[in-house]
């Protein structure tokens, strides 16, 4: 087992060989405006993966891919002699899709603001559902309520129904 920081260090050194070789030595017309984002390697050191994007439609993205594909060895050959390892690590590239994803996410956002901003302006002219005074008062000219206290004497009386007495 490698130690974490020198993984990184390799890790890192991969990402800028790679960027350097496709900006200077793959003279393929597949490959479109590419930018090398991140390099990751295994513990072992035997297996790296590169991130990359692609300015572009997904015909640029497609030729892209093909582009590193077909240069795969040299690029493999050149990170292992640049690296000095017993064994150079293999390479996967994949497309890294971040922008995308940060696309989607904007819009969510400008979705939730708008969302918010609706419910804003309806909240703003609302109006309660019930009477502003949601509470009876008695008012001194109507008398007693319909459950005046005859009513009450009637309901704690301790006589049991059917009129018997308690045992």
């Amino acid at each position: 087992m490698s130690d974490p920081a020198k993984v990184r260090r390799h890790a890192e050194r991969v990402r800028e060989l790679v960027a350097s070789v496709v900006r200077s030595q793959i003279k393929d017309p597949r490959l479109g405006m590419i930018t090398i984002t991140d390099a990751r390697i295994t513990a072992d050191l035997r297996d790296a993966t590169v991130f990359y994007t692609v300015l572009g439609d997904a015909a640029a993205q497609s030729g892209t891919a093909a582009a590193l594909e077909s240069a795969k060895g040299m690029l493999r050959s050149t990170v292992g002699k640049a690296l000095g390892l017993r064994h150079s690590p293999t390479l996967t590239f994949v497309l890294d899709d971040v922008q995308d994803q940060v696309k989607h996410i904007d819009d969510l956002l400008a979705q939730a603001r708008s969302a918010d901003a609706e419910v804003q302006r309806l909240a703003a002219r609302a109006e309660y559902a019930g009477e502003p005074q949601p509470y009876r008062i008695a008012d001194e000219s109507e008398g007693e309520d319909a459950v005046g206290e005859d009513a009450v004497d009637e309901v704690r009386d301790d006589t049991p129904p059917g009129g018997g007495e308690r045992r």
